[in-house]
């Protein structure tokens, strides 16, 4: 891999945006090898954690597409969904996403952390969309994402304005869950997909895919997915396990 660095650690996976020369902006490559993670993770689920190698003048997450490349693209490539793909699959993958956000997140990076199902931060991050400026729009999942985790008004404003936002606005409205110093933000991330590790497997799978689907497929679709994980080995030793602790508590007492 040229722009990524790949950390595999059992249950996890970490992945760093690694071009610093260019502020870990999203080019052509950058979407090819990171199809390449997700098709690994899509036939060996792992948690998957996204950062940006950190410049030396500082954190970063991705200045957004390279303008270079964006510059230069026409209709055809607007209608092909480069980046819009990778960050619909990122979001589809089966185990959840964390980014881990240290500085800027613009543009493509703040679309695809917001594919992510957990953003994570520094005090240093600023994160918005100033596509307008440029004479495009956020057409990567802001432009319905966005809405879903700030609300219309405050999408409204950061897509139409070009607002962006600090750590104190980010976390007010809860688009980031996590402030950490940034020599604590992957140790962090990593706490954090432990405690999804230590859940059931299949039990997260499902319950991300319930969470993913329309309003029109509930509530059929969760009533099929616990009707799986009834059947389930999993469940009976889980729940055994729970008797057996509560019996063992009382008995002590």
């Amino acid at each position: 891999m040229k722009t990524i660095k790949i950390h595999d650690a059992g249950a996890t996976v970490h992945v760093e945006l690694n071009r610093p020369e260019v502020r870990n902006a999203i080019d052509q490559l950058m979407v090819d090898e990171l199809h390449t993670v997700c098709a690994d993770l899509e036939r060996n689920p792992k948690i998957l954690i996204l950062s940006g190698a950190e410049l030396p003048s500082g954190g970063i997450f991705a200045s957004g597409a390279d303008i270079s490349q964006l510059r230069e693209r026409r209709r055809d490539d607007a209608l092909a969904g480069i980046n819009s793909g990778l960050f619909q699959r990122i979001s589809k993958l089966p185990m959840p996403v964390i980014a881990a956000i240290d500085g800027f997140a613009l543009g493509g990076g703040a679309e695809l952390a917001y594919a992510a199902d957990f953003r994570i931060a520094t005090p240093r991050i600023k994160i918005g969309n100033p596509e307008t400026g440029l004479g495009i729009l956020a057409a990567a999942g802001a432009g319905w994402r966005l809405v879903e985790l700030v609300g219309e008004p405050l999408a409204k404003e950061i897509l139409l304005t070009g607002k962006v936002l600090d750590a104190a606005e980010a976390m007010a409205v809860r688009l980031v869950t996590e402030l950490h110093e940034p020599d604590q933000l992957i140790p962090a991330a990593f706490a954090l997909a432990a405690r999804i590790a230590a859940q059931e497997p299949l039990a997260v799978r499902l319950t991300k895919s319930v969470l993913h689907a329309p309003r029109s497929a509930h509530p059929a679709i969760d009533e099929l997915a616990q009707g799986i994980l009834f059947e389930s080995e999993a469940k009976f030793e889980r729940m055994q396990a729970f008797l057996d602790r509560k019996k063992q508590k009382g008995a002590t007492k």
